[in-house]
């Protein structure tokens, strides 16, 4: 059986903490913007420490699984 939890959760979150995508925290005039596409490297840096914080936690803490075949 193959655990495709892992690679789902990181897929997942990749694409939601996009810097620019949903949303930029900081951004460039506020410190929330929302759907702008555009970054900075301290918002490439922050996201950056998000994904790490919520993939540790749903990964490591929770022990997300998603069992196959």
């Amino acid at each position: 059986m193959a655990d495709w939890g892992p690679v789902v959760i990181a897929v997942v979150l990749f694409v939601l903490l996009s810097p620019g995508l949903l949303f930029q925290l900081p951004g460039r005039n506020k410190i929330v913007e929302f759907g702008n596409m555009q970054t900075s490297w301290i918002s490439i840096l922050v996201h950056t420490i998000i994904f790490f914080g919520l993939i540790t936690i749903f990964l490591i803490a929770i022990g997300v699984h998603i069992y196959t075949g």
